[in-house]
């Protein structure tokens, strides 16, 4: 693979230590990913900033990164959502030990590498001056919101890769950056009117659960929407493709909302599927809106309102402000600081400009900046059900990042729940375990010896490792789902639930869920928790920046489906020379 003249210097050396290693994983995923060349990148947008999310993993690979001193980005690159907004800790009540120092060397670390400290996770929204190009954007949400409605391109990076892009100006060309790879893979007929901002959240987390295990996508699950009305808000727009996000998907097509997608139409004028046919046909009716508004209804004491994941647009302040009017006119006021509005510095400019923040904060709302509800600590002495708009929230604030009961209402309705904490009383639910259709597995026990056949990384000469198989054929979540300290799969229903993943050789298809993946495997290497080893049957942006930047041995591409042809437990031997990594069954599991 011929290398552009810069990149080649960087990865030589002549820049220094600190883009020689961005170079590295650069060229380690473009040859992984068997990309067409590499592509020059006109922003980035790098994840992995509050302390919950990257912890002491990325805290400890910044202070290496920065220390050398001699390396910036070479490209506007912003920064995503803090942990906290440093002017209100009080009115936050944060019990972590020490997090505003924690939260302050994390973003120092990035601001001397170069970057702008936006601290949003809405780089779309007043983040860049130009919504053409090519990004690498390290944000689930940006990414799909990008992708379908506008015409910036970037593939889903992890925040590493986005990173090392934004280190070198280049990423690899190839999955969503090859107009081959942008078409849309499932059909989806919506049957019944979406009116407020809850109900297009709630119809984009739909369609993601509906993935199957045995669904062919590559890329993740792309979507083509018919029903939707011909005209959405940019809020409307936006929590369709954060939600649809929580699962994976990059971008998607809304009849007469985005650009036609890549298909052509029979004698009726009608869409015909794609050649290889649709992976799934999807049918969401008012009955299915119901019955998810069944399931996420408060049922017992609201400790805590949210509204703004992904931080709010100046439309979502305003139809907060509206819905806390009609309640402040008759002189009513939030009690106890009950309702947190989280928002970008940018925005929140604007509302402070239009009397929107003047109006929420005497009714007694606290409005917060840099930061968003998933990647807050709360002070669980207070808050142990929260109550949000918002289905990204709800994905995450119950994962184990903060692994608390959250319900879900539109925007009007959780203001009159901040108003009277009556309307929901008892006791607070517990967190309850549930299972996603994704978790199913389609292993069978393999019998007899076998040899596979893969690929390593370019930075990874050879290798030889030996020991136990850990196998799964369902993608890992790290962030909220492995434990960042021992390392232990806690996600219900995995068929790895419940189990340490530490001095395995960790076999599965990719890793999912957040872009900030790689700092929570990075933080599990750095203390002797993560495995000795990893396999990967599918191109993974999120696990190989840190097995290219930590040194783990790593395989893929194989000529047999590692997580098929290799039962977990199996005692395997794995080798690398030359770029050729070959595993071999030493004993099946009994």
């Amino acid at each position: 693979m011929d290398l552009p003249e810069r990149l080649s210097a960087q990865l030589a050396g002549d820049e220094g230590p600190t883009r020689q290693k961005a170079a590295r994983l650069v060229v380690d995923l473009a040859i992984t990913a068997s990309a067409e060349g590499f592509i020059e990148v006109d922003h980035a947008h790098v994840s992995g900033v509050s302390v919950i999310t990257g912890g002491h993993g990325l805290r400890r690979f910044l202070a290496d990164l920065s220390s050398s001193g001699d390396g910036t980005v070479v490209i506007p690159t912003t920064l995503n959502s803090a942990g906290c907004d440093k002017e209100k800790m009080k009115e936050m009540d944060i019990e972590w030990p020490d997090f505003l120092e924690q939260q302050f060397e994390i973003v120092q670390a990035y601001e001397e590498l170069g970057i702008e400290a936006t601290l949003s996770c809405t780089p779309y929204d007043r983040g860049i001056a130009d919504d053409a190009g090519v990004a690498s954007w390290a944000e689930s949400n940006a990414v799909c919101f990008s992708n379908t409605w506008t015409s910036l391109i970037t593939n889903r990076e992890s925040g590493l890769s986005a990173l090392a892009t934004a280190l070198t100006g280049y990423a690899p060309k190839w999955g969503l950056h090859l107009e081959a790879n942008r078409r849309p893979n499932i059909h989806v007929d919506l049957q019944c009117q979406l009116n407020t901002l809850a109900d297009w959240s709630v119809f984009g987390d739909w369609i993601g659960k509906q993935v199957r295990p045995g669904w062919q996508l590559p890329w993740g699950p792309m979507p083509f929407i018919q029903g939707l009305p011909e005209r959405a808000s940019f809020a409307r727009k936006k929590a369709l493709t954060a939600a649809a996000a929580n699962y994976g998907t990059p971008m998607l097509w809304a009849e007469g909302l985005s650009p036609d997608p890549p298909l052509s139409k029979d004698a009726n004028g009608d869409w015909m599927p794609p050649a290889e046919g649709w992976q799934g046909t999807l049918v969401f009716t008012a009955e299915d809106l119901a019955s998810r508004y069944a399931d996420l209804a408060p049922q017992g004491q609201v400790d805590l309102i949210v509204i703004g994941c992904p931080q709010a647009s100046l439309e979502e302040i305003r139809i907060t402000a509206s819905a806390v009017r009609s309640y402040a006119e008759m002189g009513q006021k939030i009690p106890d600081g009950r309702l947190w509005v989280f928002t970008s510095g940018a925005n929140y400019d604007l509302a402070l400009a239009d009397g929107s923040i003047e109006l929420l904060e005497q009714a007694g709302a606290v409005i917060l900046q840099d930061t968003c509800p998933e990647v807050t600590p709360y002070n669980r002495s207070k808050y142990n059900h929260l109550l949000t708009n918002s289905l990204k929230a709800e994905h995450y604030l119950t994962s184990g990042l903060n692994r608390l009961p959250t319900s879900v209402l539109s925007i009007e309705k959780c203001v009159a729940h901040a108003f009277d904490p009556t309307l929901s009383a008892g006791e607070r639910p517990q967190l309850t375990a549930k299972a996603q259709p994704q978790h199913a597995s389609n292993k069978t026990v393999q019998t007899g010896d076998a040899t596979l056949l893969g690929e390593g990384l370019l930075s990874q000469s050879s290798f030889s490792v030996k020991g136990k198989a850990m196998v799964t054929d369902v993608p890992l979540t790290y962030l909220g789902y492995v434990n960042r300290d021992t390392g232990v799969v806690e996600e219900f229903g995995h068929p790895l639930d419940g189990r340490a993943i530490g001095d395995s050789i960790l076999i599965y298809p990719k890793g999912s869920g957040s872009t900030v993946a790689p700092y929570v495997l990075m933080g599990l290497l750095y203390t002797g928790k993560g495995p000795k080893a990893i396999v990967n049957s599918d191109v993974c942006p999120l696990t190989l920046p840190a097995c290219s930047l930590l040194n783990v041995p790593y395989g893929h591409a194989f000529d047999q489906d590692p997580c098929q042809a290799i039962n977990d437990g199996d005692l395997i031997e794995m080798t690398s020379k030359d770029g050729i990594v070959i595993i071999e069954i030493l004993e099946r599991a009994g």
